[in-house]
This record gives structure tokens, C-alpha cells and sequence, in this order.
């Protein structure tokens, strides 16, 4: 959901933002006191997330204009990768799709919600498919490297890649790309654009050869990262895990797609203690040792993705037999086996 602004020249603007700071969490709140949820989302068909480039973007209008004024092309950070490497200007359309500023249907941005939300349409390139040829590297790039070679756009959302790659046949199954997010989903021929959708918060973004990935974000292994981090990185993740297999289970759950885990330590604080804080907040007993933390996020993953996975099968009326893991979430043994558990697939 990050991006990036190039001016006239092709430099870029500023530097990029990362989307756990917190600058655009106002400008979430203030979009949708002004625009219908409604309205936006039969417009992108995007979940709801404070993360996603669209308040990003009205955060920037309103901090500080005349960078968006100054600015003549808008790119994804994968854009600007392929910008340096080649010197191509594209946006490609799989990231693209995940702004909540643009259109399933028509692959193009919406002209009306730009327009609505102050945002110059100049700066908004028609998306490209994956698998488009940019050109070849740079002169310099092609000397350093040692060998000239083609620059192609791949799916550049990294979850259009991980759903590309997962070895399905049929479609009774559903993904989980599990890693610092956890994307649970399914691969659809057409976006879902109805009212138990938009209640569920689930976002319809593009995949390969014309896909769409109807999914839902989960917050993921980002819960653990945060605790490792707190807890000085002594603790490998393979060490975590069997520490957690030790440890009671179901005795402590999180909802782990609660705000408050979303912001990084230097922002909110330990992660440990605002998974402490919650589950006091709900009257549970609190998780003091690592492998009691450990295992209150594994166990409230696993949940949370049984409760996915079935609202998706109501909502399609499509049966899902089988979850296919993939990312590094996948060598978590104890997490796949508890996902198969909680959820009987």
C-alpha cells in the first residue's frame, strides 16, 4: 500500500512513508465521517484498512500540498523499483488494485473517488498487467550486474505472487499467505461486491491472468515479530514455537485484528503488554511467560482464520476442503496443525 511521487524529471519526491506510521490514522477517521462506506466500496471493492494508500494519499493533500502540487507520476514501491532498474514508468495493476482507488471491474482508477477526495488524476498512470515487459536495464544497472537483461512486471503485490504459486486444483480450497500479515482468502473469476461482503470487511484485489483474490487481512506473525523484538531477539522462532508447544492451551485469546496491535513498539509500546492489556481488558487470565504469549498468538491466529475461511464459504456457498499455507508462516508446524484443528480442514 506504500508509495511513492516522481516529479517532471523522474526524480522521486520526498521520501516514502511506511504505512505503520501513524501520520494517516487521522485522515482514516476523516474519510469516512465524509464519504458512505457504501460509496466506496462498490467503487474498489477494498477493504477498510487505515493502512491503505487512499488515506495515505488525503493525509498527504492535507500535511503538505505542495509536494502533491510538485509532483507529476504516482508509483507503487515496486513501480519505483522497476523505475530505478530500467527506467520504465508503469504501475503495475495487481498492487494497484489494493489502493481503495481503484475499480475490480474496469482495472482502471476511479476518476469519481479521486475527484471526491482532491487527489490530481494526472498523477495516476493506466495500470499495466503482470507479465508486462518494461525494457531492459539501465546502462549502469546492465555494467554492475554484468549481463543485460529484461525487466518484467511480475504480480507485484507479493500476495498475487504467493496465490500465483500455490499448487490447487479445483475450488474447494482457500489460501492462507501467513507472514508478518496473514492473507486468507480465495481465487474468484469476478469481484463480490455485495453488502455481506462490505460487512465483513473483505477486499476483492487482482491477481494473475485476471483473477481476483477475495480475501481478508488478519494481523499475522507481525504479533510475534513485535514480542521477539521486545524480548531482544534471544529467542529464535523455531525456539518460540516449541516453547509455545509446552505451554496450556486456549488459556489466553486475543482478537488479533484489534487497532491497537497495528502500530509498531516505538509507537504503541511492547507488544507483550498490550496483549497483556487485552486480555485483562476481557477478563482473561494473564499470559506472563514468553511461551504463554507465544502460544496466546498462535492459538488466537488459528481462530481467527477458522472464522475467516467459514465466513467465506457462507458467503460464496463454496465448500473449502483444504487450506494451502505459503509464505514463511508455513514453517510453523504448530500453527499449521492448530489451523487444521480449529477449523476441521
Amino acid at each position: 500500500v506504500d508509495y511513492a511521487l516522481l516529479g517532471p524529471d523522474g526524480d522521486l519526491l520526498g521520501l516514502p512513508r511506511h504505512y505503520r506510521d501513524p501520520h494517516h490514522l487521522a485522515a482514516f477517521q476523516r474519510v469516512l465521517e465524509d464519504l458512505p462506506r457504501e460509496e466506496v466500496f462498490a467503487q474498489t471493492g477494498v477493504q477498510f484498512l487505515p493502512i491503505n494508500t487512499l488515506y495515505q494519499l488525503v493525509a498527504l493533500r492535507e500535511g503538505n500540498p505542495g509536494l502533491l502540487e510538485a509532483a507529476q507520476t504516482f508509483l507503487m514501491l515496486p513501480d519505483l523499483f522497476h523505475h530505478w532498474l530500467c527506467g520504465a514508468i508503469a504501475v503495475e495493476w495487481t498492487n494497484a488494485s489494493t489502493t481503495q482507488l481503484a475499480q475490480p471491474h474496469t482495472r482502471t482508477w476511479s476518476e469519481a473517488l479521486l475527484q471526491r477526495l482532491g487527489l490530481p488524476q494526472r498523477l495516476f498512470l493506466p495500470p499495466v498487467p503482470p507479465g508486462t515487459v518494461l525494457g531492459p536495464l539501465r546502462g549502469e544497472v546492465a555494467r554492475a550486474v554484468g549481463q543485460e537483461i529484461l525487466v518484467v512486471a511480475p504480480c507485484t503485490h507479493d500476495t498475487a505472487s504467493a496465490v500465483a504459486a500455490v499448487p490447487a486444483e479445483g475450488d474447494s480450497w482457500a489460501y492462507i499467505s501467513s507472514g508478518t500479515w496473514s492473507l486468507v482468502g480465495l481465487e474468484q473469476a469476478q469481484p463480490v461486491l455485495s453488502p455481506q461482503a462490505l460487512a465483513m470487511n473483505l477486499t476483492n484485489e487482482a491477481g494473475l491472468d485476471g483473477t481476483i483474490r477475495l480475501l481478508k487481512n488478519v494481523m499475522g506473525l507481525w504479533l510475534l515479530q513485535e514480542c521477539r523484538r521486545s524480548w531482544g531477539g534471544r529467542y529464535s522462532y523455531a525456539e518460540l514455537t516449541e516453547m509455545a508447544e509446552g505451554a496450556e492451551p486456549f488459556r489466553s485469546l486475543i482478537n488479533p485484528d484489534d487497532p491497537r496491535f497495528l502500530l509498531s513498539h516505538e509507537v504503541a509500546g511492547p507488544m507483550p503488554k498490550r496483549i497483556q492489556t487485552y486480555c485483562q481488558e476481557t477478563g482473561q487470565p494473564l499470559p506472563q511467560s514468553e511461551a504463554q504469549i507465544a502460544r496466546t498468538i498462535y492459538d488466537s491466529l488459528a481462530l481467527q482464520y477458522r472464522r475467516v475461511v467459514e465466513g467465506l464459504e457462507q458467503l460464496t456457498g463454496r465448500p473449502i476442503t483444504r487450506l494451502h499455507v505459503v509464505g514463511g508462516g508455513a514453517q510453523i508446524r504448530l500453527l499449521c496443525q492448530l489451523t487444521a484443528d480449529a477449523s476441521g480442514r
